[in-house]
């Protein structure tokens, strides 16, 4: 901005011709200033908040989606089928954003059932390469950043490791692995609802079976669905709570930071526009529904107007072994709420998933 204000300063004098096309090319100087100063606000708002990950997520070009296959059905028994699959060793390298943490991981991943090409985040605790726990397996935690969103928010904005890392240090929570995949799949800014979706996206095998295979792949993941969650703060809360219920035999607990029932809480969401896919992506109706209660730990959080009446519903529909747990918070829908929330959410956590020792 301030080279454009400088520019115009230097031209304003020296603009030559009739005095139409005097006022057209100064009015056009100040409409650039204008466009640059917003243009200047949005990125420092941007890069405050990793809201968008690059400029395809902003203007809405980058597509994830390679193709929409059939996908195959899994077992009974978990992750058993997708086990059973070729191990791909995937390439790591820093993620190169100032914002976010040096220990934090990237790779690029080709999901092999969705058709979903995206990148993935991974943070490893502090006890990962000590010694003392080579023989060691680890708990998960799936991270999902709102709708837009981007993989880097939860490390570079809610600072989820910086603020763990002593914690598990001390022993304090359970020294669980961090992964953040990509959630913005569809170029047409549309949300996924964290659904698959019959010849646009297969957004719930993306999340739920491609990257937990992923990580299992590469790293010392423990297998068992009672070592992994799901979180995710307003669009990824609503979908933190669906993939946890709609998946018992992958994820223990699910986590909703000011999420939702009904998809059309987000009213771009693919899931909201579809009457049979709103009624079931609610993670109410899922719950409803089920053929026995999902032994799944669900922590809801919200102000009033904006998540917690979504969370009592689901606390009074609930029957063992299913857990709700309403946590009422005061404040805007935003980042500076659920930022501080962390400490406490994962020592929640770590009751449903203590340490292995």
């Amino acid at each position: 901005m301030p080279i454009s204000i400088a520019a115009a300063l230097l031209l304003w004098g020296r603009v030559r011709g009739p005095q139409p096309l005097q006022l057209l090319s100064r009015l056009a100087m100040l409409l650039f200033c204008q466009f640059t100063a917003v243009m200047m606000v949005f990125i420092m708002v941007n890069n405050a908040n990793l809201i968008y990950g690059s400029w395809d997520d902003l203007l809405g070009t980058g597509n994830h989606v390679r193709a929409v296959p059939k996908v195959p059905a899994d077992g009974a028994s978990g992750t058993s089928n997708d086990n059973k699959r070729p191990k791909v060793v995937q390439a790591f390298k820093g993620v190169g954003d100032p914002k976010v943490p040096n220990d934090v991981q990237t790779t690029d991943l080709k999901g092999q059932l969705s058709g979903i090409d995206g990148e993935v985040l991974v943070w490893l605790p502090p006890q990962y390469n000590d010694p003392a726990y080579k023989d060691k397996t680890f708990p998960v935690v799936e991270l999902l950043p709102g709708w837009p969103g981007s993989s880097k928010t939860w490390y570079g904005t809610l600072k989820v490791s910086d603020q763990l890392k002593p914690m598990m240090q001390k022993g304090e929570v359970s020294p669980f692995i961090l992964i953040s995949p990509r959630t913005n799949l569809l170029g047409d800014t549309v949300d996924t609802g964290c659904a698959d979706v019959p010849g646009k996206v297969n957004a719930d095998t993306w999340l739920a079976r491609d990257v937990p295979q992923m990580v299992l792949d590469n790293f010392r993941a423990d297998p068992s669905a009672d070592r992994w969650a799901v979180a995710g703060y307003s669009a990824g809360g609503h979908c933190a709570a669906k993939l946890a219920l709609e998946h018992p035999d992958r994820y223990r607990a699910g986590i909703s930071l000011s999420g939702y029932n009904d998809p059309a809480g987000e009213d771009k969401s693919l899931t909201a526009k579809d009457p049979h896919l709103r009624e079931i992506s609610n993670p109410l109706n899922i719950l409803k529904n089920a053929a026995q209660p999902p032994k799944v730990a669900l922590y809801m959080s919200g102000n009033k107007g904006d998540g917690y009446e979504a969370a009592e519903t689901m606390k009074a529909a609930a029957k063992a072994p299913t857990t709700v747990l309403p946590v009422e918070t005061t404040g805007p829908h935003a980042s500076d709420v659920w930022k501080p929330m962390i400490p406490s959410i994962f020592t929640w956590l770590t009751g449903i998933i203590p340490a292995n020792h």
